[in-house]
């Protein structure tokens, strides 16, 4: 009979890989209809075996794809020609899972008759030992019928089925495989059961969603009848619906749910609509409700976000939102949560002791609050927090613990620990050397086997080649009759068949001749282990002696050629040009093994190692042979404060050192640390279950169990994905799990090691397995619907999931272990509980020093009374608070910024100090108004021409030029009236913060000059961590739902996204604080540390906590890169002019606030623009030239309450600017800054200290508590001021402002006086999209692009938005009358414009696409010499084709020819 190949036949089907590997090889015999069976009955041959599982998958693949318009059964006929290997005994062995399969369909009765049996084969005839009943007895022929029959069709094998009905089975002859996918069966079955049944619930919800829209259209409606918790219509009565099932327009609807977002908005007419989103969690809909406005009051009183309500309304479409939501409510009910809540009544608690938080990188769903207060109220003794590698859950976690607010006695308690990524670098690399030769004799060699169990498979072929002196001198190769047949995958793989090794010798006759071989050799392989433990096993089996030292190819390799991705064969070839014949042939393997092994022996001698001693010494200090090893998961649990602090060292070492896709743990480093330490086994992916699942030898697996103080084993859920898994062989059932969980018992047994069951929590709840799928299919998991059961079990749960073990061992592995290990552990913080500042000696005195000189030197030898009054007031607070070595550090640090030329701009409060001012690490003078004579230090603080300014805080730049009455000398103006308990409180109870703005060019040397302060290994970055915002979480759900094809409303994706929010994503640096230790204690003492990012090739150390962890424990100075003083800087370098001698009251620059007159031209020139503060910092945006022409501020002061206006949150808009148009309040007495709050409170009548309280809470955003505001309106405080004060969200320091105008204005001035420079230093410093392109090409170009800009509107990128802003400044430079000259690509710098002439040159880094190491590039090639030719510059400089043609276009290559070649025109006239 002819026949075809399966797919070319079903050309069409798609299938994986896997499944076309399995069916490529059959050949279709024939197909028949059967039409009043309605069955296509598919016959088909094949010569390797596929499980009756598999062709049931392909049958419904086939009618689901080429079928799915009618129904039509798909039933196969398959016969095999198998190879002679094929006995009755291995066939039943290997297919008895697909018979039971079979039985299944015809029966529970017949399959369980079967499955409950035992048999045994001699010869030809099967004998089953069934128990003696009458089902047994009933059964037995059709079993017998069952048999013969498909192994006569099936497999052409003539056997007899008899029964023996025994009483007492032996059952030594139940043969393990009898039970093998027992649950893949059920599983299989069951989901074709479910996807039935959903099915049929589908079409029965669209019945009953059709007679509800219709009942509803007729149904008359019941008299309202009163009920208290009725909080709006009529009634709620009406059967409920959930909310999944309302995808239409369905009429009138009941539903129930949780209120997750509530929001009003007022309306026309005194109307008001109230928009929230309730869930069932099923899904979420919208609900609009209009009400009037009198109303309003009592429904929002009880429909609050959070809680439960029953609602009756009409599911409408939404034209406004879009999708189906609830309208026209005819009652709003208040409800109890109808949710089931899980409570753990056991008496005797468990302790979970491996859970993961949201700080296991896009792992995990569980909100750390959350699991501490759920483990507190259902009674556990404590809960570990185990994250994956990272420690960075403990500080919250202990924040929740704090929360909870227990008595000193309860025992609860958090157990801190991390879930490690262990490597085994216990062993050596070289196996039992004795310090041979390189040069010795070496047998290389590789087996190919039937599969990867050393006991139970079987080799089918042994190659190898001899290497003398580091030459191949020998081969052998033998194939080997494993006396079975090969499984299909091994011939797929090695392309050996059963036929290839039926005439070869056995493993008894083989194997002496290979030991022959090897006599005098030490043995090499590639995964030497897989490969001698063959070898071994074989030779112990057959009484062969085998005694070798082994090196194992993949672990030199790991060590000497650590750059490579993957050490696999195949890639060490290829990257060392060996050829590899044919891979995974045992010979081929071989031979390219000893090339790769002699390569090896080169490498090593040129490290000077000779011997395999040295090869052993050089693997133990490469920390590649680590980087690059095989993981395996450890729990590494916290006993006490020795070991919190090995813990941060060890964690530290596996971020800073070992660090490879995952920060890896050596187990000699966790024995080195391991003081203070509980070590646990951990998951199915530690090494003792994956020792178990690659079945390694005794000696290997007590080896592994003595490191670890516990084990562990997991619910059968949690590892249930391995039987389905390809990778797992001898995982097959839920029986085979639980073998392995006893096998870890009877180990902790053997080897008295306690045994705990753990969940290995990843979310709080069943349900919430949805957000860890979103999370996981975010990350690219093709099974990440197909989520393990990891949620927090109660204790009664646990017991019913390890019932198998027997009711008293479950209790010992679920309660007794789990609190025996807690109890082994102290209460302890894992933050360190002492402030501990650093010691800079002789700080108080110096800094009183330093204060008092600078003073002296201002103010003469006998100082005012108001100087020294605050001066002894500020350092008497900070000494005695301890904060002067704070002062010392900051003062160390901008004196070294000013020594390399740069000025600081003070942030924060730190201006409101004079001792701050005095110690040079401000120039913002908090004092009020006053005259300073330079010359004879006459000070003028009291005069009526001063006391005009001060009695209104006014800064002493607003006062008159003014000469000193004594000597005659034009006297200096300062002082700006900040008090000094804005910086530190009245009784030195605010925590101060020293920030600073340093030029971003200096940045790193002061970050640098710490560590000199404080010597290494002292000053550290502080580090941050990067969570899932809302709207990155919004993103993955919604790509979640479109790759499944689901559409869901607006409001439940937000639902599902604010479940995904706050997971760690990444870990990062602030970009300015540097967190300092002290002397006498060590960084490990407080935190980890860690690389930003995980960032390798980076020198930068940050903390592993997130900063704000431990800033209450350690100092955490503010380094900030700032743009003002790195354009100060360059303005002084191209003008000559010291910024400090510029006058802060020059009446001309202040005009640029006002009009751009000072520049010489119209608003008219520059798109309207009114001001001539485009681009000064703190006054060139939109909205603050708005509020600019909006308060027409008069002098300095008034610029620094603008600032203040402009960096508050809720102080401007809907607060000051509305008062200000009311006539409420002028810019001089609206509330700017926080300190404006205080300083107005006191003078009203005010306690100071409450002044300061109140200060603080409203800067906050905290708003005024009811007392407060009645003692305001006893000191008549006006309402509108109080009204101000409860708008606030967020207020400036008037020091930071006053510090920021001070830097601004003087970039002003010389925006004046010297405009290419001020224009030269914007372009090069703080413009950020500046395109050669469109803005250097002329005047009419650059407004046609803005007017291209302007036609986009909203639609306007990031980066054009960026554009369009830099536009502005060239279009005002053009309108003074300036220009860009063109690049000339020898004289332009790579970053910076210069001046040439009266004219510019843009930066060579303007040119899109040129990016700053191009740039770079350029302006070293051009050092170099002159460029050829186009090609030459590309070659020289590496600038790709498309910037250069850009450039060519722009004409910016001049004459230069395209290449260096000459034609022979060339040379001819």
């Amino acid at each position: 009979m002819t026949t075809k190949p399966f797919f070319s036949v079903f050309p069409d089907l798609k299938v994986s890989d896997d499944v076309r590997s399995l069916f490529e090889d059959a050949n279709i015999r024939e197909i028949t209809l059967k039409k009043k069976e309605n069955t296509l009955k598919i016959s088909f041959q094949c010569d390797h075996l596929i499980s009756r599982v598999d062709t049931w998958r392909m049958e419904r693949t086939i009618r689901e794809q080429l079928f799915s318009k009618r129904f039509v059964k798909i039933r196969f006929q398959e016969s095999y020609h198998l190879s002679e290997q094929y006995n009755l005994k291995y066939l039943m062995e290997h297919y008895m899972k697909s018979f039971l399969f079979e039985l299944k369909g015809k029966g529970e009765v017949i399959f369980n008759v079967v499955r409950k049996g035992d048999y045994r084969i001699e010869d030809d005839v099967i004998t089953f030992y069934f128990e003696d009943t009458f089902v047994n007895r009933n059964k037995a022929p059709e079993i017998k019928e069952f048999f013969e029959m498909i192994l006569k069709e099936r497999f052409s094998i003539d056997a007899k089925v008899g029964f023996d009905f025994s009483k007492t089975i032996d059952r030594s002859l139940k043969m393990e495989s009898d039970y093998r996918l027992q649950q893949e069966i059920h599983t299989i079955v069951e989901h074709a059961d479910i996807v039935e049944k959903e099915q049929k619930e589908e079409k029965k919800a669209r019945k009953k969603a059709a007679a509800t829209k219709k009942e509803h259209m007729f149904k008359k409606k019941t008299k309202y009848s009163d009920d208290p918790t009725l909080l709006y219509g009529r009634n709620c009565d009406g059967e409920l619906m959930e909310i999944k099932d309302i995808y239409d327009e369905i009429g009138e609807v009941v539903i129930h749910g949780q209120i997750t977002f509530l929001e009003t908005r007022e309306i026309r007419n005194e109307k008001t609509i109230i928009i929230f989103h309730i869930t069932d969690f099923t899904d979420t809909i919208s609900c609009k409700v209009f009400v009037r406005n009198e109303q309003l009051p009592d429904i929002l009183d009880g429909l609050k976000k959070g809680g439960f309500y029953r609602i009756k309304a009409v599911a409408m479409y939404d034209k406004f939102d879009h999708e189906i939501s609830l309208g026209s409510v005819a009652g709003i009910k208040a409800i109890t949560d109808f949710r089931e809540k899980r409570q753990d009544t056991s008496m005797e608690k468990r302790v979970e002791l491996h859970l993961h938080t949201v700080m296991s990188d896009n792992d995990s769903v569980v909100q750390i609050k959350d699991i501490v207060n759920r483990a507190y109220e259902w009674g556990h003794p404590a809960v570990a927090i185990t994250d994956h590698g990272v420690l960075q859950g403990f500080p919250i976690a202990r924040h929740a613990y704090e929360d909870l607010r227990l008595k000193e006695d309860d025992p609860f308690k958090i157990i801190y620990g991390v879930e490690g990524y262990f490597v085994d670098d216990l062993g050596d690399l070289i196996i039992d050397s004795k310090g041979q030769s390189l040069m010795d004799s070496y047998v290389v060699f590789d087996i190919e086997t039937t599969g990867f169990n050393s006991v139970n498979d079987r080799i089918i072929e042994i190659g190898a080649v001899r290497v003398v002196e580091g030459e191949i001198k020998e081969t052998f190769s033998e194939f080997v009759n494993p006396e079975r047949p090969i499984p299909y995958k091994i011939t797929q793989l090695t392309t050996i068949t059963d036929d290839m090794v039926k005439d070869a010798g056995t493993i008894e006759e083989i194997l002496p001749q290979f030991l022959k071989f090897c006599e005098g050799s030490v043995l090499v392989a590639h995964n030497a282990g897989f490969d001698t433990g063959f070898i071994r096993e074989n030779a112990k089996r057959l009484n062969l002696p085998y005694d070798h030292t082994v090196v194992d190819t993949l672990g030199l390799a790991r060590c000497l050629m650590g750059h490579l991705g993957k050490f696999t064969l195949d890639n060490i070839c290829k990257h060392l040009n060996i050829i590899l014949e044919t891979h995974h042939r045992a010979v081929d393997d071989a031979t390219a093994t000893g090339k790769i092994f002699v390569e090896f022996i080169s490498m090593l001698k040129e490290k000077d190692i000779t011997d395999l001693d040295q090869v052993n010494e050089f693997a133990n200090d490469n920390v590649d042979l680590i980087k690059k090893g095989r993981m395996y998961h450890g729990i590494i649990l916290v006993k006490n404060n020795t070991g919190r602090v090995n813990l941060n060292r060890l964690v530290s070492e596996s971020h800073l050192n070992y660090f490879n896709r995952r920060p890896r743990m050596p187990k000699s480093l966790i024995n080195k640390y391991r003081d203070g330490l509980i070590i646990g086994s951990a998951c199915e992916a530690g090494e003792l279950y994956q020792a178990l699942l690659d079945e390694r030898s005794d000696e290997t697996i007590a080896n592994i169990v003595s490191f670890y103080d516990y084990l562990e084993i997991q619910p059968v859920g949690n590892n249930e994905f391995m039987i389905g898994s390809e990778r797992v062989e001898n995982v097959n059932s839920i029986e085979d799990i639980q073998k392995f969980n006893q096998k870890i018992v009877d180990l902790g047994e053997q080897f008295h090691k306690p045994v705990v069951a753990t969940c290995d929590v990843h979310f709080l709840n069943p349900d919430d397995a949805i957000y860890r799928s979103i999370l996981l299919a975010g990350k690219g998991f093709k099974d990440a619907d197909q989520q393990a059961p990891l949620y927090f079990r109660t204790t009664q749960e646990m017991l019913d999931e390890f019932a198998y073990l027997g009711s008293e061992k479950a209790k010992e592995v679920v309660i007794t272990n789990t609190n025996k290990i807690n109890d082994m552990i102290e209460n302890i913080s894992p933050i360190h509980p002492d402030k501990c500042p650093p010691v800079i000696p002789d700080s108080d005195k110096t800094l009183r020093e330093i204060c008092y000189n600078r003073a002296h030197e201002i103010y003469g030898d006998d100082l005012p009374e108001r100087v020294t009054s605050r001066l002894e007031k500020e350092l008497n607070s900070i000494i005695g608070n301890g904060y002067a070595v704070m002062y010392i550090i900051a003062q160390k640090l901008v004196w070294d910024s000013n020594d390399h030329g740069y000025l600081v701009g003070s942030r924060g409060s730190v201006g409101s100090s004079f001792a701050a001012t005095m110690s040079g690490i401000t120039e913002v003078n908090p004092l009020p108004a006053h005259y300073i004579c330079p010359e004879c230090h006459f000070v003028d603080f009291d005069s009526e021409q001063v006391q005009k300014y001060a009695k209104m805080g006014m800064s002493g730049f607003d006062m008159p030029d003014a000469y000193c009455p004594k000597c005659g000398a034009k006297m200096t103006k300062e002082g700006q009236d900040i008090p000094f308990e804005t910086f530190l409180g009245f009784k030195g109870n605010k925590e101060p913060d020293i920030d600073l703005n340093f030029s971003g060019e200096y940045q790193g040397k002061a970050h640098a000059y710490v560590e000199v302060i404080f010597g290494k290994g002292k000053a550290f970055r502080a580090g941050t961590i990067g969570t899932l915002a809302e709207k990155t979480a919004y993103g993955y759900v919604l790509k979640y739902l479109e790759e499944r094809g689901i559409t869901k409303r607006r409001c439940e994706i937000e639902r599902l996204a604010l479940g995904c929010t706050g997971v760690k994503r990444t870990t990062g640096q602030h970009p300015g604080g540097i967190i300092v230790v002290p002397h006498d204690k060590e960084i490990y003492d407080f935190t980890a540390v860690q690389h930003p990012a995980n960032d390798m090739n980076t020198p930068i150390i940050t903390t592993h906590f997130e900063y704000h962890s431990i800033d209450q424990n350690l100092l955490k100075l503010d380094i900030l890169g700032h743009d003002d003083p790195t354009m100060i800087r360059r303005l002084e370098d191209l003008t000559g002019m010291d910024a400090t001698t510029i006058p802060l009251d020059d009446p001309e620059v202040m005009s640029l606030f006002h009009s751009t007159d000072i520049l010489g031209i119209t608003p008219e020139d520059i798109g309207g623009i009114e001001m001539g503060s485009l681009g000064v910092p703190e006054f060139g945006t939109e909205f603050v030239m708005q509020m600019l022409k909006d308060t027409n501020p008069k002098c300095f002061s008034d610029l620094v309450r603008i600032s203040g206006l402009s960096h508050g949150t809720d102080v401007w808009l809907g607060n000051a600017q509305t008062l200000i148009e009311e006539g409420k309040a002028t810019i001089s007495t609206a509330i700017c800054t926080r300190d404006d709050i205080m300083t107005y409170l006191i003078g009203k009548g005010l306690d100071s200290e409450q002044s300061f309280t109140i200060m603080e809470s409203v800067r906050k955003g905290k708003g005024l508590k009811p007392e407060w505001e009645e003692e305001m309106l006893a000191h008549d405080v006006p309402d509108w001021y109080i009204w101000s004060c409860k708008k606030i969200k967020y207020m400036f320091p008037k020091a930071h402002a006053a510090a920021y105008v001070m830097m601004a204005f003087r970039i002003a001035w010389y925006k004046i006086f010297y405009p290419l420079a001020y224009y030269a230093a914007y372009f090069s410093i703080r413009a950020s999209a500046f395109s050669y392109e469109l803005m250097c090409q002329g005047q009419e170009k650059l407004l046609h692009y803005m007017d291209e800009y302007r036609k986009k509107g909203d639609a306007l990128s990031k980066k054009e938005q960026d554009s369009m802003k830099d536009m502005k400044i060239v279009q005002e430079m053009y309108a003074r009358g300036f220009d860009f000259v063109p690049i000339d690509l020898y004289k332009a710098k790579a970053h910076r414009f210069q001046i040439i002439g009266d004219k510019l040159m843009p930066a060579l880094d303007t040119i899109e696409g040129l990016g700053d190491k191009a740039a770079e590039a350029v302006v070293d090639a051009a050092a170099k010499g002159r460029f050829l030719s186009k090609d030459d510059f590309r070659d020289r400089t590496k600038v790709s084709k498309t910037v250069i043609d850009l450039m060519d276009d722009m004409d910016l290559f001049g004459d230069i020819p395209q290449s260096n070649q000459m034609s022979l025109f060339d040379f001819t006239g």
